[in-house]
């Protein structure tokens, strides 16, 4: 059986509690105190994985080193551990189905009539224990998606239920998240919807060890009482979490209410010495006492749901710590910018971004911001569709192949500087057959990207179908269009650079999904940099 601990994080009341933030904050205090953690996130909708989720129905998809597409929460796995996820991190009810269903083609049940119970939750189980057996971990914690109580969570549920038997007492524990929300024209904090939850899940047949109460107002400690009363818990396991003011304060919190105390104790794991959690500590101190401050423009067309570029906000988070310096992203809708107003729109911002994307709505307006970008010699950085952005609006106004574009937003252009990738063309499927995960990518001595790395051969995340197309190579290179980053294998354009500009820098990779708190990314902290020089050079000229 497993030879990990296991710890399975569940949620009640309302979805987007911080399920995700909890059990990356619990990893990180006890990766502190020297044992050997990974997160799973079990998702209990039905697509495959989230690779073809439109990013308003999700968020971002958070792509891994082995190409992976999944939830966003692994990228708050790996920021806060600085380790790296893998495609066995995020499981969905789709991906147990689909697992289920393919052995039962293949005549694997015997003739047997395949049901939910066993066949369904033995899969999930198998799932849940199978980083837990690599013998890598010393614990291993799972989010379940969703709430308790959802129909789609039931299969989940009733494995972890079974869970608790296989593993056996001391191996296993359930944190149970739940919402206590202060009623205002009553003036108090109520408990009510926390033992409806709780109740719901001691229905499933799961007695929670420990519950995290999200809540605006401290939990004075009557309230405390009645909880741990009402929901059969120690009342020294009812762990306050307040409303923080970032993300990245939720471990120093959790330390506070002695959650990893707690944890430690239940699993009968020796407290080691106490979490080493002075480099955090330092993080934090510089991201709330920042020397100076920045407007940084982020062009997308998702910007209504700033978790569609979450990994990109967490990137100037931690770049802005690493420069001491607030960064104020100002969220503008590619579709808002034309010729006429990009003066107005853009004047105020210290460097522009010009985020990732599929699809042509937008395009126009990102084309512009480039163009304004590149013209105004303002601090540049694109990603993915960005870089490809960049680069036909240099095709159009510089090299003056005015109809030139991308295969994917116009199919009949003259010059596809950007086209689509040679062993996607038969591809008809379109989950999870782009380049995805990480591939290698050498650096030009001497270029700008040289210098932000400081080395000439990197591997980031790619999740694309489209390229730089190496036919106009040349002609790009001569106009001052640098290819300062290569695949070394396939000659695919991964960086390009402007010779003549200040900072502008586009990459075919996502370079945003590399970054945590303890190594921020270096092309973010370099743009960062180069915003407040911008700033400097602007107010003093």
């Amino acid at each position: 059986m497993a030879s990990a601990k296991h710890i399975f994080v569940t949620g009640g009341v309302t979805s987007s509690l911080g399920k995700g933030i909890i059990s990356a904050s619990l990893a990180k205090l006890l990766q502190a105190r020297g044992f050997s953690v990974t997160i799973q996130k079990f998702d209990p909708y039905i697509n495959i994985d989230p690779g073809t989720l439109n990013p308003y129905e999700h968020g971002e998809c958070y792509v891994t080193d082995d190409g992976a597409e999944t939830d966003l929460d692994l990228g708050h796995y790996e920021r806060f551990l600085n380790i790296p996820t893998s495609q066995g991190n995020n499981v969905t009810t789709g991906k147990i189905y689909h697992n289920v269903i393919t052995k039962e083609r293949q005549g694997e049940y015997l003739g047997k009539t395949v049901q939910v119970v066993p066949h369904i939750t033995d899969e999930i189980k198998r799932s849940f224990f199978k980083l837990g057996e690599t013998g890598k971990y010393d614990i291993v914690i799972t989010e379940i998606g969703g709430c308790v109580g959802d129909i789609e969570s039931l299969p989940f549920i009733e494995a972890v239920r079974q869970a608790r038997w296989d593993l056996g007492p001391n191996n296993f524990i359930n944190i149970h998240l739940t919402l206590i929300p202060y009623l205002k024209s009553a003036g108090e904090l109520k408990t009510k919807p926390t033992q409806h939850s709780v109740k719901q899940l001691l229905e499933s047949g799961i007695q929670p060890d420990i519950l995290v109460c999200r809540t605006e107002h401290h939990l004075p400690n009557d309230i405390r009482k009645k909880l741990a009363l009402f929901c059969n818990v120690n009342i020294n396991s009812v762990i306050e979490s307040i409303d923080a003011d970032t993300i990245y304060d939720v471990p120093l919190l959790m330390r506070k209410e002695k959650l990893d105390e707690r944890v430690l104790t239940k699993l009968k794991l020796p407290h080691k010495t106490e979490p080493n959690l002075n480099k955090w500590k330092d993080f934090l101190g510089r991201l709330k006492n920042p020397t100076s401050e920045v407007n940084v423009a982020l062009v997308g067309k998702y910007v209504e749901l700033p978790d569609s570029y979450k990994s990109i906000v967490e990137s100037f988070v931690h770049a802005g710590a690493e420069n001491e310096c607030k960064v104020n992203i100002g969220w503008i809708s590619s579709e808002t910018i034309n010729k006429e107003n990009i003066e107005n729109i853009l004047a105020p911002y210290d460097g522009i971004l010009v985020a990732p994307g599929f699809g042509e709505r937008g395009i126009p307006g990102k084309l512009e911001a480039v163009r304004y970008a590149r013209e105004n010699k303002i601090p540049f950085f694109g990603i993915c569709l960005g870089m490809q952005c960049a680069v036909i609006e240099f095709a159009q106004n510089v090299l003056g192949l005015t109809k030139a574009h991308s295969a994917e937003m116009d199919p009949k252009t003259p010059h596809a500087v950007i086209d689509i990738m040679e062993e996607q063309k038969t591809i008809t499927m379109k989950g999870g057959t782009m380049r995805l995960g990480s591939y290698p990518c050498e650096l030009k001595k001497g270029s700008k990207a040289y210098s932000v790395y400081g080395r000439n051969k990197v591997a980031e995340r790619h999740r694309h179908r489209y390229e730089f197309n190496n036919k106009y190579l040349e002609d790009f290179e001569k106009a001052g269009m640098i290819p300062s980053g290569v695949n070394p294998a396939t000659g695919l354009v991964e960086v390009v650079e402007l010779k003549d500009h200040p900072w502008f820098i586009g990459t075919q990779y996502h370079p945003e999904l590399k970054s945590t708190v303890m190594n921020p990314q270096p092309l973010f902290v370099k743009f960062i940099k180069a915003a407040i020089e911008h700033k400097t050079t602007m107010n003093h000229g």
